[in-house]
């Protein structure tokens, strides 16, 4: 299959591309800099130069290619504190991805996030793969792609937990939690840290896509998650032992002082269940959890 990939140079992109070329894939990668081009050409990619913006050039790629998987994000405008205008900037990328897969059968796979499930209200159990929320930022682009089903698109969401972790990971969450937890001198959770976070490593992640983009049913929405929910307090003594730091609570009202933009976010139970998407996919984690990859020492060794 010729797969055209958004994002393909980033963090999980690293580990998907070569994911396809080995599972016998011909992949076409997004490049928005010289820099992503060598990469994607490195590993055996061939390059297409554009970003999100260029809706034209994003409509073009993928009606040349047999699948599309949408990786890439504004995470620039979302550390900025402009969480809204990357979603909308996301929203409008999946929309012009998908017309020229109207009615092809083609499949279609794009991202979102397990922290959406806090929109749909969900208490007492771990969130699954039939639950979302009826709209929000980057939710109605999730709720989009799903209907893309009724337009004869193979369409899939994979949603992916706050920490998707390994050494392929330089900018993510964990970063910048430490990079909080290093400059301030302490290693936060919010109130007693019982609320969970959901993690994945991001080989595991890679494949979850590779399998989507395969065989995923149309409208399927799946969770790319190993760890279900680690208790945030957990996490936090994790990034206190390796950035040599104490570990304590900081209350809700200062969250948002302590933790910037994840202000709004460190404190929420996403505990998540990946249970649907490991029997449709037939997928299994193989790689090491977040505290285990935390405590191997990875993250700490990288100023």
């Amino acid at each position: 299959m010729r797969v055209f990939v958004t994002g393909a140079s980033g963090h999980i992109g690293s580990a998907l591309v070569p994911e396809l070329l080995e599972a016998g894939h011909q992949v076409v990668g997004l490049a928005r800099s010289d820099s992503s081009a060598a990469a994607l050409e490195a590993a055996g990619a061939e390059v297409r130069r554009g970003d999100l913006d260029d809706l034209d050039g994003l409509r073009e790629a993928a009606g040349a290619a047999e699948g599309v998987i949408h990786l890439a994000f504004k995470h620039d405008l979302m550390g900025a504190g402009d969480y809204a205008g990357a979603a909308a900037a996301d929203f409008a990328a999946i929309q012009a991805l998908a017309a020229p897969l109207d009615g092809t059968g083609k499949p279609l796979v794009t991202t979102s996030g397990t922290l959406m499930l806090a929109f749909a209200s969900i208490t007492g159990r771990p969130g699954t793969e039939a639950d979302f929320a009826s709209g929000g930022p980057r939710v109605d682009a999730e709720n989009f792609v799903v209907g893309l089903a009724e337009r004869g698109v193979r369409s899939s969401i994979v949603r992916l937990p706050p920490i998707v972790h390994s050494s392929l990971d330089h900018h993510g969450f964990a970063h910048i939690l430490i990079g909080i937890a290093r400059q301030s001198g302490v290693s936060g959770y919010v109130a007693d840290g019982a609320n969970r976070w959901p993690a994945v490593h991001t080989l595991d992640a890679a494949r979850v896509y590779r399998l989507a983009v395969e065989g995923a049913p149309a409208g399927s929405r799946l969770h790319g998650v190993a760890d279900e929910g680690i208790p945030f307090r957990d996490i936090a003594a994790a990034i206190g032992r390796g950035a040599g730091v104490p570990t304590a609570s900081v209350s809700p009202s200062d969250a948002a002082e302590r933790f910037a933009f994840l202000g709004a976010f460190v404190g929420v139970d996403n505990p998540t269940s990946s249970e649907e998407t490991r029997k449709l996919l037939g997928w299994q984690p193989e790689h090491p959890g977040l505290i285990d990859d935390l405590d191997n020492g990875h993250y700490f060794g990288q100023a």
